[in-house]
């Protein structure tokens, strides 16, 4: 049987008292598109300078391309495309100059991996002398992403590619992505943004250092096993404060410009559960109050099990 490509096992990291990896274990599928989905502090870059030898764990181990990643790292090293959360390609250096230089490195020339880069390039092409620095948020990421793949990676590494930019900026590096999955090329992308997670075909949710789950996406979102209500009040704060006082309420918590009830109770039919929260508002003074079931997100089971949807949950 064949090894998956990544393979993590009981990972550990520490910074001081601070524990950043917290015995994560996960596998990541050949031609596949994973994500390591977490907010800001979750562990998720400092795992991917363990996965791409830049860092060395405490404990546990980890393998990439079926090699170990402290043992094997100088043939890793060129076998793994990465592209970091900051930008660090030569803000001095035009798009040309970055591209040889990376190019070089790896003993290649752009003409000779054209093909590779091409998609991506050819947006880059009119700006060939315009320095790094002059380039947009948007464009700059895809010159990092070229100059990760110039080299032929097998497997692709990228931190928070997507963090900063704009959203149709963010919209078209997805689309590059998943034209580049259709080649077979295994990609591993953390982000911090619950909406990406869909577009990857397994994730991997983290929240201060630990994997919460890993599955592919709708699966993760099935898995929350509570019904769950969208309640909308033109006063929203307030409602958020009085269905804190609901009784069936296991949490309550904002979610985009409605609020999101998850109901406590165990097979209550939704449209029921509904009912029954827009009574209780109704009797509070929230005449105005709607209630409806909703089905749960990806952002929904993470508050979940990050134990956060309590109903003394903050309300920020």
């Amino acid at each position: 049987m064949t090894e998956p490509p990544v393979v993590i096992d009981d990972v550990v990291k520490r910074y001081g008292k601070v524990v950043a990896v917290d015995h994560v274990s996960a596998e990541v599928r050949d031609g596949e598109l994973f994500g390591f989905i977490g907010p800001d502090g979750a562990g998720k870059t400092t795992l991917f300078r363990i996965l791409t030898t830049l860092l060395l764990a405490d404990a546990g181990s980890a393998r990439v391309l079926g090699r170990d990643v402290i043992k094997d790292l100088w043939v890793l090293r060129r076998e793994i495309g990465y592209m970091p959360g900051r930008f660090s390609l030569y803000p001095d250096l035009s798009v040309r100059e970055n591209l040889d230089f990376f190019a070089s490195v790896f003993g290649t020339t752009i003409a000779r991996e054209y093909d590779q880069i091409a998609p991506i390039y050819s947006q880059l092409e009119p700006f060939n002398d315009r320095r790094a620095a002059a380039l947009s948020g948007g464009m700059k990421q895809k010159l990092a992403l070229c100059c990760a793949l110039v080299h032929r990676p097998r497997i692709l590494f990228l931190d928070e590619p997507t963090t900063g930019v704009d959203a149709v900026s963010r919209r078209e590096f997805w689309e590059l992505l998943a034209r580049m999955r259709t080649s077979g090329l295994t990609i591993v992308v953390s982000t911090p943004y619950m909406d990406e997670a869909n577009r990857c075909d397994r994730i991997a949710l983290m929240q201060n250092g630990r994997v919460l789950a890993t599955d592919a996406p709708a699966a993760v979102a099935a898995s929350f096993d509570k019904t769950l209500l969208a309640v909308r009040s033109s006063d929203r704060y307030r409602a958020l404060l009085a269905l804190r006082d609901y009784p069936h309420a296991y949490g309550v918590y904002p979610f985009g410009e409605a609020l999101h009830l998850a109901d406590d109770r165990a097979g209550i039919d939704a449209a029921r559960a509904a009912t029954d929260a827009a009574g209780f508002l109704h009797e509070k003074g929230f005449g105005d109050a709607s209630v409806e079931p909703t089905s749960p997100t990806i952002e929904d089971v993470f508050i979940s099990r990050m134990g956060s949807v309590s109903p003394q949950a903050s309300a920020a």
